[in-house]
């Protein structure tokens, strides 16, 4: 009994984060926009927030639709905390992420590096919005610190 609680726990601890498609050209992708950060050091301000909450994560990006979702469905089979997501692209057009996001059932949250409300008008509708726990828009890739702590404190409330 105690072997299976144990292995729970340590599943719980665990954060999925989740990155869409061109994240993996952040730090030469529109600087003006994006800024400099590369997607390596988004993952250690990912690792770093959730160290300090007893947390660990698992970090994955992927140009392809069909990649997040099958990450999301294993997060639920792994019994991660919860995710955190940054659809990119897959923002307003992903009714497949929206499902699966709805399937699990696990907090989430949504970040975005700029603040998709304050951009062209097709930006601002988020399929990915409608699943999840909350969003952290417009706070750059910091943001994603947040999105991290915001995932445990919901996670911990259930």
């Amino acid at each position: 009994m105690a072997k299976s609680k144990m292995a729970k726990s340590k599943a719980a601890k665990t954060i999925y984060v989740l990155n869409g498609p061109n994240l993996n050209l952040l730090g030469t992708r529109e600087p003006e926009k994006y800024g400099t950060a590369t997607l390596a050091d988004v993952k250690k301000i990912c690792a770093a927030a959730a160290k300090k909450r007893g947390h660990g994560i698992v970090f994955r990006q992927s140009n392809h639709e069909g990649d997040l979702v099958d990450w999301i469905q294993e997060a639920k089979r792994k019994k991660a905390a919860g995710i955190v997501i940054n659809p990119a692209g897959y923002t307003t057009t992903s009714i497949a992420i929206l499902d699966a996001l709805l399937a699990v059932k696990l907090p989430t949250y949504e970040i975005h590096i700029t603040d998709i409300h304050k951009r062209e008008a097709f930006r601002h509708n988020s399929y990915i919005a409608m699943a999840a726990t909350g969003s952290v828009v417009g706070h750059g890739v910091e943001g994603y610190a947040m999105a991290v702590d915001k995932v445990i404190a919901a996670a911990e409330k259930r």
